[in-house]
C-alpha cells in the first residue's frame, strides 16, 4: 500500500514558527524521512529549526520546482509507492498554492495516493482576511505581466471583472518590484476602486491597509522590498 503525502505549511517571516505553526505540524515532520521541496537547501533549514529531529542529515530531500517535468515524477515519488509517507514543502507558505507543488499533489491524485493538508499560514488567505474585501466572490491571480503596456492592459481587464462580479482580485509581486506595481494600480485603477496592500504578512512589521485609490494617491506610500499581497475590489459601476 502506498503512503500517505502530507503538504506542510513552512512560515511566512523569520522568527514565527512558535506562533504560527500548528502542533500537527512538529507532529507529523518528526515521523517523516522523505520530503519533496522546492529548494533543498532552505527546506533543510526549516525542517532542523522544528528540532523535531535528531539530525537532517539523515533525511531524504528531494527537488521538486517549476522545471522538474512530470517525467520526474515516478522517481520521486518512489519512496511513497514502496509506502513512506513523504512530506511537501513549500518555499513559503501553504503548499501547492501559488506554489509547484501543485504538480506532484495532481500525480498523488492520479496514483491514488492519500493526500493531507495541514493547517497553516498562507499570505493570500490572511491578506483577504484582513483586507476588508469581498471575500466571498475573489481570484488570484499569480504575477501580473512585467511588461508596462501589458500590465496596465491586465489591470484594467481585472478591473472590469472585479466590478462585474464583485469580485476581489489577488496577486503578488517579486519585492524589488513592489514600487512600480503600485504605481501602476494608482494609475490605472478606478478612484473609488479599494486597494489592499498586505506587506510582511505575520512578521513584526506585518502591514494590511484598505484605501480607495484616491486615498492612495494622497499619501503614496515608499513600499520596501518585501513580501507584498495586493488585492483591490472595484465599485460602483
Amino acid at each position: 500500500m502506498p503512503g500517505k503525502l502530507f503538504l506542510i505549511p513552512t512560515i511566512l517571516a523569520e522568527g514565527t514558527a512558535e506562533s504560527m505553526l500548528a502542533p500537527v505540524i512538529l507532529s507529523t515532520v518528526g515521523g517523516l524521512e522523505h520530503f519533496l521541496c522546492e529548494n533543498i537547501r532552505t527546506a533543510r533549514r526549516f525542517v532542523s529549526l522544528l528540532k523535531v529531529h535528531p539530525s537532517v542529515e539523515l533525511l531524504k530531500f528531494d527537488l521538486l520546482d517549476k522545471d522538474t517535468p512530470e517525467e520526474k515524477l515516478p522517481e520521486l515519488f518512489s519512496p511513497l509507492m514502496r509506502g513512506a509517507d513523504m512530506g511537501l514543502l513549500s518555499e513559503s507558505g501553504s503548499p501547492a498554492v501559488a506554489d509547484p507543488g501543485a504538480l506532484a499533489v495532481n500525480y498523488a491524485h492520479r496514483q491514488g495516493i492519500t493526500v493531507i493538508p495541514l493547517p497553516g499560514p498562507s499570505s493570500i488567505v490572511l491578506a483577504l482576511m484582513a483586507s476588508g474585501l469581498n471575500g466571498q466572490q475573489f481570484a488570484f491571480h499569480g504575477y501580473l505581466p512585467v511588461d508596462a503596456p501589458e500590465c496596465a492592459a491586465e489591470i484594467r481587464r481585472l478591473e472590469t471583472e472585479s466590478r462585474e462580479k464583485n469580485q476581489t482580485q489577488i496577486f503578488i509581486e517579486t519585492p524589488y518590484r513592489n514600487n512600480k506595481l503600485l504605481a501602476q494600480l494608482l494609475k490605472h485603477l478606478s478612484e473609488d476602486t479599494l486597494l489592499c496592500i498586505g506587506a510582511n504578512i505575520t512578521s513584526q512589521g506585518e502591514s494590511i491597509r484598505s484605501k480607495k485609490i484616491q486615498e492612495w494617491k494622497n499619501e503614496v506610500p515608499v513600499l520596501e522590498k518585501v513580501p507584498i499581497t495586493f488585492l483591490f475590489l472595484a465599485v460602483g459601476k
